[in-house]
């Protein structure tokens, strides 16, 4: 189903994304987190529901809609490193370092930070070239809500 958005973005040179790709991918992204500790929740799929809605001025039924489309494209995405690679190369920094703070609010979600979940937050940052410090800022922006 994924298969032509998967090859573009994973060129070696991808083009920036187009603004429904890039949500697209981002969410994915977001239910790859979610998904680390082997648990994917109501509280995870209600937090990236809002995440989207808040984020892109969706319904909660077009915010459902993309996290279900989301979830489907997570599961035939390859790696988690040539993923988020991709991501990297098709957007812009600023966005990435939302992505971050998003990526904090599914972690935080349901009240608890699992080891695997802080684990592959840190490595996704990495590989979204962000550095350890900024991710830590964006943690910290988000845990007091």
């Amino acid at each position: 189903m994924f298969a032509d958005f998967l090859k573009r973005l994973m060129q070696p040179e991808p083009a920036p994304l187009p603004d429904a790709d890039a949500r697209l991918a981002l969410t994915a992204l977001l239910v790859r987190v979610a998904r680390a500790d082997g648990r994917f929740d109501d509280e995870e799929r209600v937090r990236i529901d809002q995440i989207c809605a808040a984020r892109y001025g969706l319904s909660p039924f077009e915010a459902a809609k993309l996290r279900s489309a989301a979830e489907a494209l997570e599961a035939e995405a390859p790696d988690t490193f040539q993923f988020t690679e991709a991501i990297k190369a098709a957007v812009p920094y600023d966005d990435r370092i939302g992505v971050i703070e998003a990526l904090w609010q599914v972690v935080l979600a349901d009240g608890v930070r699992e080891a695997e979940e802080d684990q592959l937050l840190r490595l996704v940052s990495k590989l979204l070239g962000i550095n350890d410090r900024d991710s830590a800022l964006a943690r910290q922006r988000i845990e007091p809500r």
